[in-house]
């Protein structure tokens, strides 16, 4: 029997040791990169998940309300209209300069400007709404005049510039069929979660991606970041790494919390602070090396070889990675915490042991000291 017991008694000597550490008030005196490179770092994160909630309340707050009042700007593949591609090839053309020569022939203002390709097959995109064939035919040799731009078979000025009418339904319907895709991967995330893990994580881990989905929504509307089907695409991209970093750290999470449930020494909350405490480091080391390349793309693909189809994409990536990373760590676990301690019983009763517990032992400690 004693054999039996030992593996438990010795996992509760290393729970103690490693979660004494992450209370030790010395260890607040050491450096955070030290702090959080040791998973000793103190960080009582679920501890004040109150606060946490009114920071990601405030979050949601304004990003819906940015969408609600400002909405969204869409790209020509959402609402339709008419695209221009004037091929430039090395040359270095004012994008400034091609956005006052369309709005001075026709009098508005295109949607939306950008040097696209690379190479000699460079070329300057320009979006607008619907143009009838007389307006195509006046801007192409307001353009041509103005840049004389070549095409490879030969064609200069006018000529060597294309056109072409874009629908509005083949980005609805790639809408409709992301939206799809995105409740398909909510689904079989929270089914996953739920068997693997237990319910009140599936839970917990999907609260956090509505967070990811919503808050990269509101700042997309915020800053005024135009919307095109590579947005919504990449949208379902930065979900799998929010539920990515989520799944490793609730990993961790029921380790210890299984270790804290069976010990009877530390209640679910600490169980899960230094599953938290364990695995900052490594969300936070993810998160670099997920954003460097985003960021490596954006500086050589979008601004040196403009290659600006990226840009939407390289975009969304970027605001889903940090908001993923923080959902994963400031709100995920709380939940489940918080889920716990209202709704199930045996948590409950095994923190109210726990409590007191610790309430006896200092009782009895304060009499031994006060009898020498």
């Amino acid at each position: 029997m004693a054999e039996n017991l030992a593996p438990i008694d010795v996992d509760a000597e290393q729970f103690d040791e490693t979660y004494g550490a992450v209370n030790d008030p010395a260890q607040q005196r050491h450096s955070l990169l030290t702090r959080l490179y040791t998973g000793t770092g103190a960080f009582n994160i679920v501890g004040k998940r109150r606060n946490w909630y009114i920071v990601s309340g405030v979050i949601i707050a304004v990003a819906i309300l940015s969408i609600i009042i400002r909405g969204f700007s869409f790209g020509v593949d959402f609402t339709g209209g008419s695209k221009l591609n004037m091929p430039i090839g090395a040359e270095k053309v004012d994008i400034a300069q091609v956005e006052k020569v369309f709005t001075d022939t026709l009098g508005f203002e295109p949607a939306n400007v950008a040097v696209v390709g690379s190479g000699s097959g460079r070329m300057v995109e320009i979006q607008s709404r619907h143009l009838n064939n007389d307006q195509i035919a006046k801007v192409k040799m307001q353009l041509g005049e103005a840049f004389e731009p070549a095409d490879a078979s030969g064609h200069s000025g006018a000529t060597a510039i294309g056109d072409s009418t874009v629908s509005n339904t083949w980005g609805s319907t790639v809408t409709k069929k992301a939206l799809l895709a995105l409740f398909v991967f909510l689904v079989i995330v929270g089914l996953y979660i739920a068997v693997r893990f237990e319910r009140d994580m599936a839970f917990a881990s999907l609260a956090s991606l509505v967070f990811c989905t919503v808050t990269t929504a509101g700042v997309y509307s915020l800053i005024g970041f135009e919307v095109t089907p590579a947005t919504v695409i990449g949208l379902l991209t930065i979900l799998a790494f929010s539920i990515y970093d989520t799944v490793v750290v609730f990993d961790k999470v029921q380790e210890n919390t299984d270790a804290a449930l069976r010990h009877k020494r530390h209640t679910y909350a600490e169980g899960a602070n230094l599953a938290i405490n364990q695995t900052i480091m490594r969300s936070i080391n993810t998160t670099i090396i997920s954003v460097l390349p985003i960021i490596s793309l954006m500086i050589v693909a979008v601004w040196m070889l403009g290659v600006g189809t990226l840009q939407d994409l390289a975009l969304i990536q970027l605001v889903g990675v940090v908001t993923g990373t923080y959902a994963s760590v400031f709100l995920a676990t709380p939940l489940v915490v918080d889920t716990k301690n209202r709704f199930r019983t045996e948590v409950q009763e095994h923190d109210k042991t726990v409590l007191e517990a610790r309430t006896t032992d200092s009782a009895t400690d304060s009499v031994a000291a006060a009898a020498h």
